[in-house]
């Protein structure tokens, strides 16, 4: 069975969340991030239910620890929050979470959430291969872009968004398509995220940039 650990410390909605996975989960909880490190100690689970406002240390604190460290690099991490603001959400996908649940939320979407994302963390990865169009080269193995032959430091997302397009060279993606294949969640009317990242990323990779072409009407695309 899979567990999964809630870091959570409202009472109420902890018990509420274990409530509704222990049917199908080994569903631990913790109050505290100390009570929560504590438990890492002993081995990690398969997923992370992280609140953000938290007694001591901060879930995108705990986040960005998660993630810097090689043997929880890979650890789903789903994010609760009150924060409902579109700047909130994407803070925290651009640091690795892989989705972000908004409270109030309904505990059946939860479990739902929970389970794809289980899903696409145990799906057999692929054999990456280099794809290079114009000056621009991504290794999807190495996690690696250079332009003009310098490396360029992206962050998860923009890596991640870039990737999209440079595997699908030519096919143009709407807005909301983006949102749903590289944040893995419906942001609906909040497709300003796209493009804030496009502009970054075309940004970061200086004269490379270029290859991003935006389809007025549409979304965007890349080719030469």
């Amino acid at each position: 069975m899979q567990t999964i650990f809630v870091l959570e410390d409202d009472e109420d909605i902890r018990e509420l969340v274990l409530y509704a996975l222990k049917p199908q989960f080994s569903a631990e909880g913790f109050p505290r991030p100390a009570d929560f490190w504590q438990a890492m100690k002993a081995g990690a689970p398969d997923l992370v239910l992280l609140d953000v406002m938290l007694p001591d240390e901060d879930g995108v604190s705990i986040l960005k620890r998660l993630k810097n460290s090689s043997r929880t690099d890979n650890l789903p991490v789903i994010m609760l929050t009150a924060k409902a603001g579109e700047h909130d959400r994407v803070k925290g996908l651009d640091l690795g979470a892989d989705d972000y649940i908004t409270k109030p939320f309904s505990v059946l979407e939860l479990v739902s959430r929970v389970k794809a994302v289980l899903r696409r963390s145990a799906a057999p990865p692929e054999a990456p291969k280099p794809v290079k169009i114009g000056s621009v080269a991504l290794f999807p193995d190495k996690h690696a872009v250079t332009a003009e032959e310098k490396n360029v430091s992206l962050t998860h997302k923009e890596f991640e968004l870039l990737q999209l397009l440079m595997e699908n060279g030519g096919v143009v993606f709407s807005r909301e398509r983006i949102m749903s294949r590289v944040w893995g969640v419906d942001f609906e009317g909040e497709t300003r995220t796209v493009d804030m990242h496009v502009n970054t990323l075309r940004r970061k990779l200086g004269p490379g940039g270029g290859i991003v072409k935006t389809v007025r009407g549409v979304g965007y695309k890349v080719g030469k």
